[in-house]
């Protein structure tokens, strides 16, 4: 037989990579080692029984399923006590999400029918895409609808084109957005748990600009808004477009400029706003009165 290639991937959703095979049709176990170190054999997914098969490995030699290697495109093996390929994995999803990698959110559908359950939501957006949540919010005392709902996709693309457009939902036009509209604080009530976009940088120096935050915060996920209050006061406001994001920060102490900040919640402005400045330095109720006084609002979403 001539050397041919075989298609080889890390997982069957990545890209393939070629791997030349030897004259007599087998492949090197060290060819495909040089490519993906580490790896202890290969499988595939059978066109007949869509199982996955191991490849028949004899002295460090792959041998092709029933003489020839097809089309296919075949899984590297790695040992599962192998800790340098988890660890390789952990730093890629580490990149990944430093690269702001677009994750869906939940969305808050404004306009439900009284009459919508949870199975005609579902059944309506599952027409767009893969729905991973629907939930239609009710009164705890009477168990009746509130009017809105929520639902979450697992493409972001589709949550982009859900938000473009209104839906018709048991004869009803409803709209589909991110849940830190003013009608959905109006609506939840009091009692919503609530879980902002919006974090609150601490410890800023004044030599902190606006796009220089915004540049920072940038790794994390994409950044909607940057507010440093004037006069300067010490801290700032970030808002992500998504509050996985925002909550995933909270807590942390972060370097910028080489000055240390922590990120931590920024409150809805309906909830006590002198509770944010509690625990900051000095205390002073001139902050939480200048926020009282200003237009600038804190975006919330649910939990």
């Amino acid at each position: 037989m001539t050397e041919c290639y075989i298609r080889v991937a890390e997982d069957e959703n990545e890209e393939p990579m070629e791997i030349p095979s030897e004259e007599d049709g087998t492949v090197l176990l060290s060819t495909v080692a040089a490519q993906f170190p580490g790896a202890c054999g290969l499988r595939y997914r059978s066109p007949v029984s869509q199982c996955m098969r191991g490849v028949r490995l004899v002295e460090g030699v792959l041998h092709a399923p029933e003489s020839d290697w097809g089309n296919l495109v075949y899984v590297v093996n790695y040992p599962k006590d192998n800790k340098r390929k988890m660890d390789e994995m952990d730093a890629a999803s580490a990149v990944k999400i430093k690269r702001g990698v677009q994750k869906t959110s939940d969305l808050i559908v404004l306009g439900l029918p009284w009459k919508t359950t949870e199975q005609d939501l579902k059944d309506y957006f599952s027409t767009f895409g893969e729905v991973i949540m629907v939930q239609v919010k009710r009164d705890a005392k009477t168990g009746n609808s509130k009017g809105f709902g929520f639902v979450r996709f697992t493409d972001y693309e589709t949550q982009i084109k859900v938000m473009s457009q209104r839906h018709m939902i048991d004869g009803r036009w409803c709209d589909c957005k991110l849940p830190n509209s003013k009608y959905f604080l109006e609506q939840a009530g009091p009692d919503e748990p609530m879980r902002s976009r919006k974090v609150f940088v601490g410890r800023c120096t004044e030599d902190m600009t606006a796009d220089e935050l915004r540049q920072f915060f940038m790794q994390y996920g994409e950044v909607t808004d940057v507010f440093i209050p004037k006069p300067f006061r010490a801290f700032a406001f970030v808002t992500f477009a998504d509050d996985q994001v925002a909550q995933s920060l909270c807590g942390e102490d972060l370097i910028i400029k080489g000055t240390s900040v922590h990120i931590s919640n920024a409150e809805p402005k309906h909830n006590n706003i002198h509770h944010l400045f509690s625990n900051f330095p000095g205390r002073s109720p001139s902050l939480a009165a200048m926020f009282e006084r200003s237009q600038y609002q804190f975006p919330s979403s649910h939990v």
